[in-house]
């Protein structure tokens, strides 16, 4: 009897036990976290994997020029000037073959180059919007970095429509070969070359090494002006390069330089004094600029450029104190200073 008596209390004093440990293990609050202790991991995007935004564009602009506006000219089916196939230069606001409908959201008539010390700015202004208001194509910036003539970036934004700096729709192409020009860049080659254009993506819409890398915006001032930012650091910090601006239905990356790409036949041609080649058939729904010249001053040895007519003045007739140079807005003006 005695011996049972015994074995009911072990057995209660063990319940016990068991009961105290199980309340301390399930039943007491966590201890608040030490000054040592790790902070929790956050499943979201880190304030950096989001990136930082552009400013607003420098007050100073490095250069401009206008394109030829063809809204004039849209029920004539024709352009009065600014296509010159051989060259690169385009200005096909219209459809294939018939050339009976205008885009005017296509329509480039001034481009402006902008740079800071972490940004490159373009902005690239149309001769108008879509019937609902909008800038329903892509638009784009081609970048020099060597100022050779081969484009060495492509930075595109498709269909904007956001007053805020935004990287929807934003992409950067590399061309990493080197084999965008062909024979002789900017020149259209005597028989079409083909080659890759810009075949390496390297931004995607916030996807990267630099997940801030380009941004795009519709400006807050003019609903006809698209503002692209490309951070230098992507395309390793220049200090200055040629920048050409592009607007089109279907920029293709791949099809840099168009000219290379196919025939002027093939191609066909905007301006009705050329029968022999024109309406534009292949290469329709675009236009382009010529290159500005950003952060440094234009001469006559770089591809591609915008003209920037010279005034000059006899450097020896310069005043006491000024010096005789030359500096560039959207011309080159060489002079007393």
């Amino acid at each position: 009897m005695k011996s049972q008596q015994s074995s009911r209390f072990v057995w209660a004093v063990l319940m016990l036990v068991l009961t105290i440990v199980a309340c301390t293990a399930t039943g007491r609050p966590a201890s608040a976290p030490t000054a040592n202790s790790s902070p929790p991991t956050s499943v979201g995007p880190s304030p950096a994997a989001q990136g930082v935004s552009p400013a607003d564009l420098p007050s100073v602009r490095l250069d401009q020029a206008s394109d030829i506006n063809s809204s004039s000219m849209a029920t004539a089916k024709g352009v009065s000037g600014g296509d010159v196939f051989v060259q690169g230069l385009y200005e096909r606001p219209f459809n294939a073959n018939t050339m009976d409908t205008y885009f005017p959201y296509i329509d480039i008539i001034d481009t402006q180059g902008f740079k800071d010390d972490n940004w490159g700015y373009a902005t690239i202004t149309m001769a108008g919007t879509d019937k609902d208001g909008h800038l329903s194509a892509e638009y784009a910036v081609e970048l020099d970095l060597n100022k050779d003539g081969r484009g060495d970036w492509l930075v595109r934004a498709s269909h904007p429509s956001s007053t805020t700096w935004t990287t929807q729709g934003v992409q950067a192409w590399k061309d990493s070969n080197g084999d965008i020009g062909g024979a002789i860049p900017m020149v259209a080659d005597n028989k079409p070359s083909g080659g890759d254009g810009y075949e390496t993506l390297v931004f995607d819409e916030g996807k990267g090494n630099l997940p801030d890398g380009a941004w795009a915006r519709i400006s807050p001032d003019d609903p006809k002006t698209v503002q692209i930012a490309f951070k230098l650091s992507m395309l390793g910090d220049p200090t200055s390069f040629a920048m050409g601006a592009w607007a089109g239905a279907n920029i293709d990356p791949s099809m840099f330089d168009h000219n290379d790409h196919m025939t002027h036949v093939q191609a066909g041609d905007p301006n009705q004094g050329y029968p022999q080649v024109y309406p534009i058939k292949a290469l329709a729904e675009i236009d382009n600029t010529c290159r500005l010249a950003i952060g440094f001053v234009p001469t006559g040895t770089v591809p591609g450029l915008c003209a920037a007519p010279q005034i000059q003045h006899n450097a020896s007739q310069c005043p006491p104190g000024q010096s005789y140079t030359c500096y560039t807005g959207a011309a080159l003006i060489c002079g007393c200073h």
